[in-house]
């Protein structure tokens, strides 16, 4: 697979903030490139730059072969961008929104769309008596109606209920299937984990973690033991060696620690020693949640 997205040292300043500082990275022709982070952390700006919004203040940047601020007429007829709110009149019924952007093109898959998003049914009602699911199915068939070769998607499922969001995944991996190249931002971590061939992590600014998820979720510092238990107390599990912290809701714990095996092998020690009872007691492997947690966490105590 060629990359069809380089980006060297990026840099982006608004005054005083630098907003981007110095980020690198590529995306390869055909995969789901996820950006995510906190808010404020510098991901839409790199977005921006990418689909030639906005111009760096420094580093190089070539998108599939252009330079995206320099050359943004030519970039626009191979690019889409599904962006959080699209300008759509209210009142406009469907089919019209998608015969208005249809016109902006010499050609477009209209009506290939229509079938793949499932649009026929939802083609005579106003846009704003749609649901939040299909108003994101009508925004992603009006920013890919030119087929383009990559696909821009600023926090797609946001607002959606978790059935309209996984119908959503499986629209995007359609697409993708189609040999679209989608690079999205997202802060909801099982979206990435499920969803992106590859994932950046940016946090003030800064690439702080790129690669697969499972890459990402290697570099995890520590896994959980889960299980219940009323008679255990916090004092003791957090006293442990290896233990990095505990949560306790109802009786039921999750131990964040370095060394799983060591940790339960003193906990079940701790138990049988004492008669104490415990159930449902799991190893779990940290996820993207965890890791994001990490960053921020090491971001409040720099």
């Amino acid at each position: 697979m060629g990359e069809v997205i380089k980006a060297d040292h990026l840099v982006k300043s608004y005054g005083s903030i630098q907003a981007v500082k110095d980020i690198s990275l590529t995306v390869n022709k055909g995969e789901i490139f996820g950006i995510i982070g906190p808010n404020g952390a510098g991901k839409t700006t790199t977005i921006e730059m990418l689909e030639g919004i906005r111009k760096p203040d420094g580093g190089e940047l070539s998108v599939l072969g252009l330079t995206p601020h320099k050359q943004l007429r030519e970039l626009n007829k191979k690019i889409g961008v599904q962006f959080q709110a699209t300008a759509i009149q209210k009142k406009m019924k469907v089919k019209e929104a998608i015969d208005l952007f249809a016109s902006f093109y010499p050609t477009t898959q209209k009506d290939h769309l229509i079938d793949l998003l499932g649009l026929h049914e939802k083609l005579g009602v106003m846009f704003d008596d749609l649901s939040g699911g299909w108003k994101q199915r009508v925004t992603l068939a009006l920013a890919t109606l030119h087929k383009p070769e990559i696909l821009f998607l600023d926090e797609p499922s946001m607002g959606l209920d978790p059935h309209a969001r996984r119908e959503l995944w499986g629209l995007i991996n359609a697409l993708k299937e189609q040999g679209c190249t989608i690079v999205l931002t997202t802060h909801y971590m099982e979206e990435a984990e499920k969803l992106c061939d590859r994932v950046a992590m940016i946090y003030s600014g800064q690439l702080r973690a790129l690669g697969t998820p499972q890459q990402l979720l290697n570099q995890i510092p520590a896994h959980y033991l889960t299980f219940d238990s009323e008679e255990l107390l916090y004092d003791f599990l957090i006293s442990l060696p290896s233990v990095v912290s505990v949560e306790n809701e109802n009786q039921s714990y999750k131990v964040l620690s370095d060394d799983q095996q060591t940790t339960a092998y003193y906990i079940f020690k701790y138990c049988y020693d004492n008669e104490i009872p415990v159930q449902d007691f799991r190893f779990e492997k940290g996820s993207l949640d965890d890791l994001f947690v990490h960053f921020l966490e090491k971001e409040a105590s720099a």
